[in-house]
């Protein structure tokens, strides 16, 4: 069995603005520490897979950054897709081409921006999985058991009783709830958060996805015949005509050959600006602070100024985000709301901030 890795790195991560732009996303961004987020979800595949397995599918503004921050990983092995169409195009894309490297590959698919604290537990999950994947020939996710009502996450629902050891059927997906229905889902106990990590063979995903989304399959079959002098031609036509679809919607919610391993190690999607403070240093008032900063009767905020002197006072529970550029400021609760900024610069056309 030969392991491969899919990373996903196309997003912008809206919610990571000022600091997370189109040429500069979220995942090429040093967030928690000296590497960036892309960097440590190579790292935390040593030893489990080849660097030379390692795909990374993003798009043609990121491509040149992924390059330089991972010159170990080849170049014909970063994925350019000529627009964002998701993650279900993005899996299948990747998918063909590993595919006609090895026709028995068993593939994981990771997200760039991803925080997991134990590497040692996270590459167990991955070989119990990638055992099962090989064997059965199911689509496996990785769930995290919840440790509180998270509403900007989803859900997935499992039956209790284990297929093997520590490998479960799924029975349900839920998208992100409200409060009441996160708090529901969690003190049912068998719900676990949606971490968006998948592992299973190249054959089965593609024949899954000839079976439940056969626009796309066809899309795939002619990108995957064109030879090297027409690749990227037929590449941008097919993806052209293709509908923006995650792999959620368009295979897992629907297939029958789900299965969850509970992932054990401490895992976060850093969604917004609030988890990067719940998993911050902080000091003896709650702040987590970046930079060249003065608090006074300020707490449980996060203040990242690393180039400009910044001052806060008389505020709790806050977040400043201060570039050279541009500032946010924003109560912690509203921090999943900060993608609207993003919105309202599209709008207005206010392109030197996107």
């Amino acid at each position: 069995m030969k392991v491969f890795a899919v990373i996903m790195a196309g997003g912008v991560g809206s919610r990571f603005w000022p600091r997370s732009r189109e040429k500069s996303p979220k995942q090429l961004l040093k967030i928690f520490d000296n590497r960036t987020m892309i960097q440590n979800t190579v790292d935390r595949l040593e030893g489990f897979v080849e660097l030379r397995n390692i795909f990374i599918v993003t798009n043609k503004l990121q491509k040149g950054e992924i390059c330089k921050q991972l010159p170990a990983i080849p170049d014909g092995n970063i994925i350019e897709e000529p627009f964002g169409r998701n993650t279900a195009a993005a899996i299948g894309l990747a998918s063909i081409l590993i595919k006609k490297i090895d026709p028995e590959a068993v593939i994981v698919v990771l997200p760039a921006d991803h925080i997991i604290r134990e590497k040692d537990i996270f590459k167990e999950s991955l070989e119990t999985a990638t055992n099962y994947a090989n064997i059965s020939g199911g689509l496996l996710t990785i769930g995290i058991p919840p440790t509180r009502p998270e509403t900007g996450y989803g859900y997935i629902q499992i039956d209790e009783n284990e297929t093997e050891p520590n490998i479960f059927k799924v029975l349900t997906f839920a998208e992100k709830p409200n409060y009441d229905t996160a708090l529901s889902f969690v003190q049912s106990g068998d719900f676990l958060w949606n971490s968006g990590m998948f592992v299973w063979r190249a054959d089965e995903i593609l024949n899954e996805i000839s079976l439940l989304m056969p626009e796309l399959s066809k899309a795939l079959n002619n990108i995957a015949i064109a030879d090297a002098s027409s690749f990227e031609k037929v590449l941008l036509e097919e993806y052209g005509q293709l509908r923006s679809i995650s792999i959620d919607y368009g295979i897992m919610e629907k297939s029958h050959k789900v299965f969850l391993i509970k992932g054990k190690f401490t895992w976060s999607d850093v969604g917004s600006w609030e988890e990067v403070h719940q998993l911050s240093g902080k000091d003896k008032n709650d702040n987590a602070l970046v930079g060249k900063i003065y608090t006074d009767k300020t707490s449980d905020s996060y203040v990242y100024s690393p180039n400009k002197f910044t001052a806060v006072i008389g505020l709790d529970n806050v977040i400043v985000i201060n570039t050279d550029d541009a500032l946010l400021v924003c109560k912690r609760e509203n921090a999943q709301e900060v993608k609207k900024v993003v919105d309202f610069i599209k709008l207005n056309k206010l392109n030197d901030y996107l």
